[in-house]
């Protein structure tokens, strides 16, 4: 960097109205860290916001210098898009009060919440709204990108849920965008990620949850076909009140409900959450143990915000991690062939395949209806992460993963995938994600708002 250069940053960090911080700073390695520890980069600016007007500041001397600008909310993202070498880091980690009202069932989330400070500020009025299934993930890309969840069942998407969001443009300019203020832009940012702006304020729909009835059922790797042909019956039949979610590949974690003799064992896991009368969730464990022998099963009450934590285990800070994703419409016989080929050869613990059945009101939009890059008649997400401790366990797991994924496209719907499951973004499989009709709209707006592609570090849509 020149010394012009250099005088420049100071300049910018003397004025600025919040923390910068570069290389050498006490603060500056823990403040470019991210979730996963793959990922090691090194913004020449790393600018720490409390406010909308300081994002501005921050986009606005990024857009001078010609800086990369990526955007930190929780820094979960597999592919690292919240840091950049040499660019400009906006960090919204201190933006993460959340206002309840419980009378309109309405969360304001400040743009560096976590799902879990969502969830402890709804739960105190026994409110949700769908969101993720590791706790300490941030709300912002999961939202901008979609947002499954343990209540997607029942409420739909977290983008479904968004009511109302605060956005800084590449200009700059401070917009709200709803149904009705800049609805285009509000369209766009239900499902198509980060690519028109930083939203600095979230505004969710809420809805009445309260202690939740689980079930888990345990099944060894020999139970495979038996177990998820089962399984795949049974989340098409489960009242509306209980969703099921497919833990595939699962290490039996050392748990106090988890036998001495299968800690670390290997296996399929089906999940099923009661969120309504308990004689309903009661009938299908019922149903599960009439079918299918469990090695092991843990049947409880459990309150929401511990199911929302329930698989952090899986996805410590600075694990190394990686993963691809696909949409299913059916788990079919030759699908579950597959997996019974692929999943023995893991190599890590953490490593599994996380299935998500998408119903009830996960279909009730039309898929013109919001921007989310996935068909709503898709069955299941189905999600095949590494995640290790060690280089070498994390680079024969993503081999695994590759491997396990391209045997799995030919079951697929499509060429596309979820986009927040999307690690290696390539512009066609973007494209195929969100459909021609979808991607022009998406390109379109993003002419609009941010012509120069000032945020392309995302699954990027570029402009028209």
């Amino acid at each position: 960097m020149t010394q012009q250069a250099n005088d420049r940053v100071e300049a910018f960090i003397s004025g600025f109205n919040g923390q910068a911080l570069t290389a050498g700073h006490a603060e500056y390695d823990k403040s470019r860290s991210l979730w996963n520890g793959v990922i090691d980069r090194k913004p020449l600016l790393i600018a720490h916001c409390d406010a909308a007007a300081q994002v501005a500041d921050a986009i606005r001397f990024g857009r001078a210098e010609g800086l990369a600008i990526a955007v930190r909310g929780g820094g979960h993202s597999y592919a690292g898009n919240s840091c950049c070498d040499g660019g400009l880091m906006i960090h919204l980690g201190t933006m993460n009060k959340v206002v309840v009202d419980p009378v309109k069932r309405r969360a304001v989330c400040g743009g560096g919440a976590t799902w879990g400070d969502l969830d402890a500020a709804t739960q105190a009025h026994g409110l949700a709204t769908p969101g993720g299934f590791i706790s300490h993930t941030g709300i912002g890309g999961l939202t901008l990108g979609g947002g499954i969840g343990w209540l997607s069942k029942l409420a739909g998407l977290s983008c479904d849920n968004l009511v109302a969001a605060e956005v800084v443009m590449a200009d700059s300019r401070i917009l709200r965008a709803t149904a009705d203020e800049n609805p285009d832009l509000f369209w766009a940012l239900r499902g198509g990620g980060g690519n028109f702006g930083v939203v600095t304020s979230f505004e969710f729909a809420l809805h009445p949850v309260g202690m939740v009835s689980l079930g888990l059922f345990f099944f060894g790797l020999e139970q495979v076909a038996e177990a998820l042909r089962f399984s795949r019956e049974l989340v098409k039949s489960l009242p509306a009140s209980v969703n099921g979610f497919l833990a595939i590949g699962l290490s039996a974690p050392p748990a106090p409900f988890v036998p001495p003799e299968h800690h670390f064992r290997t296996g399929h896991a089906l999940l099923v959450a009661g969120l309504g009368p308990e004689e309903e969730h009661q009938a299908v464990v019922a149903q599960v143990r009439n079918a299918v022998r469990p090695l092991f099963e843990w049947v409880t009450p459990i309150p929401y915000v511990a199911l929302q934590q329930l698989f952090n285990g899986s996805a410590t800070w600075g694990s190394l991690g990686y993963e691809k994703a696909l949409y299913l419409d059916e788990l079919s016989d030759a699908a579950i062939a597959v997996i019974g080929e692929h999943v023995p050869r893991k190599t890590s613990p953490l490593s599994f395949c996380p299935v998500f059945t998408m119903t009830g009101a996960y279909r009730t939009p039309a898929d013109g209806d919001t921007a989310f890059g996935g068909s709503r008649g898709a069955g299941y997400v189905f999600n095949i992460e590494a995640a290790a401790a060690d280089l070498e366990t994390y680079e024969a797991d993503r081999a695994w993963v590759r491997n396990f994924w391209d045997a799995m496209r030919p079951h697929a719907t499509g060429s596309g995938g979820y986009v927040n499951f999307m690690v290696d973004a390539d512009e066609d499989r973007v494209r195929a994600s969100y459909g021609d009709a979808k991607y022009q709209r998406l390109a379109a707006i993003k002419t609009r708002y941010d012509p120069d592609n000032t945020f392309r570090l995302n699954v990027n849509i570029k402009p028209a």
